[in-house]
């Protein structure tokens, strides 16, 4: 996943390091869209209109990323990997200079959530759409460590992805397990702090990835409806829920549709956290979820 892993378990037996990481490599060969015989790269390298059978884990991803994408109207996109390339995101690498608009259109023709179709442990693509599951691969890769980790009789643990974080049972102190999310560079805001108790956290942010171009920085994130990466202020989205999964794709979701989708943040009941950029200065924007959560 191009990134580390860690974990705090309460009482671990020896070799689970070993045991964690096979399950993370089994992740990897199903979703990886850098490893060429990867479950995903042969989807996408699949002929268009014929199903493909699936794993149950690549199924559970596939069917979730789908559900965020209606939901959100089109601002979470699991196919969207003709444009994650096309802006030098993806495997083919970083690209020297700004892809055309008739590149964008041309590879936006060809993307996009309807142009994928699932049914019971099977997909099919209806034209060359490629998926890329960057934005919900890592913390489906928590759940499936902490379910691991639950089947193991090891209730009390803390698995950290590439920032993406759940918690489950207590520290041997008794405390629950507390963390300080990073706040935004030069904002001025205080971390915030919550108790990971049966409870996942992830955070898109803008200054984590980014490229520089005619002396402007592009965000790693691309909005899906535009084919071009976010302009919308969103210096950071993070959402706390059960799913790693799901916080992973709603924290990208809500950093697309920016302020105004804090009210999709309400009617969906998601505990949520944005900052965004205004003028030299920042905003800071708490769902009712997350209000009630921090009270």
């Amino acid at each position: 996943m191009g990134t580390s892993w860690s974990a705090r378990i309460v009482a671990a037996p020896e070799g689970i390091a070993v045991a964690i990481q096979a399950e993370l490599d089994r992740v990897v060969a199903e979703m990886s869209h850098w490893a060429p015989d990867s479950t995903l790269s042969r989807f996408n390298r699949s002929e268009p209109g014929r199903w493909q059978p699936l794993p149950p884990g690549f199924a559970c991803v596939l069917a979730a990323a789908l559900a965020v994408a209606q939901k959100s109207g089109g601002a979470f996109d699991p196919a969207m990997g003709a444009l994650v390339d096309l802006w030098g995101f993806g495997p083919p690498g970083p690209r020297t200079g700004l892809p055309s608009d008739a590149e964008i259109a041309e590879a936006r023709a060809i993307s996009g959530r309807a142009r994928i179709e699932q049914g019971e442990r099977r997909a099919r693509r209806t034209t060359p759409a490629t998926l890329d599951f960057s934005g919900i691969a890592k913390g489906h890769g928590v759940d499936r460590v902490a379910e691991m980790l639950r089947s193991m009789a090891l209730p009390d643990f803390l698995v950290e992805i590439g920032g993406e974080l759940r918690g489950e049972g207590i520290r041997p102190d008794g405390q629950p397990w507390w963390v300080d999310l990073e706040p935004v560079p030069g904002s001025g805001f205080a971390p915030l702090r919550a108790a990971l108790h049966g409870l996942s956290v992830a955070t898109s942010g803008d200054y984590r990835r980014s490229f520089a171009h005619g002396g402007r920085n592009y965000a790693h994130t691309l909005d899906p409806r535009t084919g071009r990466p976010l302009d919308n202020g969103v210096a950071s989205v993070s959402v706390f829920h059960a799913s790693c999964m799901l916080a992973d794709a709603w924290a990208t979701a809500l950093a697309v549709l920016g302020p105004a989708g804090m009210a999709l943040a309400e009617s969906e009941g998601l505990a949520a956290h944005m900052v965004v950029r205004e003028g030299a200065g920042f905003s800071e924007h708490v769902s009712p979820a997350l209000h009630a959560m921090l009270s």
